[in-house]
């Protein structure tokens, strides 16, 4: 075997054995080195040489950037889950008549939709459900993130919180919080516009909270600018309204037919 590859294998298997025991300080340190040594390999992406160990070559860069995007979930670094993602795609795409199906295909495109829904980048999730196979769509993963994003378009929020019961892999979990935020965001943006002010009751339950305490835990952590007087919930724009000055709308009209008058009379 290539000397270069036996080191690669050998410093991969160092990064799973931490990766098991949760050390993901040392995983990330590792995952640069394996990153700089994957740089070596001219049967990578982009040149995809044909060299001798090129399907074993590309095997293992697969795997690595497919623990790497996992890697990114446990540690809740978005940024580092995207980049890790679009190194990882073209193993997908440009090389997948070479090697054969990897079983974390799905649940890592799955993943990705996933993160997109999260966030509320809806163009580029149907750009991205429009590359995949039709066998792909039938995949639980796929499905899952398929289902959660019509039944957020159709504002059947209790739908999406309920889904976080049944993900169809344990790594979903944290986007699932995530969206769980996003829901309930929007949810707010709403309630702001709609009304001045709720019940503390009709707020818990418009909100999607079980009790009164975590409505007043995500009032103080998101919308400080919301008050709570005599058991309801005052909203910012209702706060401001009643601080405004009355328009003079009758004023302004007779300013405008006097306007209207002049420009009439230089036509």
């Amino acid at each position: 075997m290539d000397p270069n590859l036996t080191e690669l294998c050998q410093l991969f298997d160092r990064f799973k054995a931490a990766f098991t025991r949760h050390d993901y300080e040392t995983c990330s340190n590792l995952l640069t080195q394996l990153k700089v040594m994957l740089t070596g390999f001219k049967s990578l992406p982009p040149l995809f040489e044909n060299t001798k160990h090129a399907v074993q070559e590309l095997t293992i860069a697969r795997d690595i950037y497919e623990h790497a995007v996992v890697l990114s979930v446990k540690i809740e670094d978005q940024d580092a889950f995207e980049r890790d993602f679009f190194q990882l795609k073209p193993y997908y795409t440009d090389a997948c008549g070479r090697l054969p199906h990897s079983p974390q295909e799905y649940p890592i495109l799955g993943l990705n939709l996933l993160r997109l829904l999260v966030q509320n980048r809806i163009a580029e999730f149907h750009t991205e459900l429009e590359l995949l196979s039709s066998s792909a769509l039938e995949n639980p993963c796929i499905k899952h993130a398929v289902e959660l994003e019509q039944s957020f378009m159709e504002g059947a929020y209790n739908r999406v919180l309920s889904a976080r019961q049944s993900v169809p892999h344990e790594t979903y979990v944290y986007f699932m919080d995530l969206l769980a935020k996003t829901v309930r965001d929007e949810i707010a943006g709403c309630s702001e516009k709609a009304y001045d002010s709720l019940s503390i009751n009709d707020a818990t339950q418009l909100l999607l909270f079980s009790s009164d305490k975590e409505l007043h835990e995500y009032i103080k952590e998101e919308h400080p600018e919301w008050e709570v007087q005599n058991g309801r919930l005052i909203f910012q724009q209702a706060k401001e309204a009643a601080t405004c000055k009355e328009i003079p709308s009758l004023q302004l009209i007779n300013q405008t037919l006097s306007y209207a008058r002049e420009l009439e009379r230089i036509v």
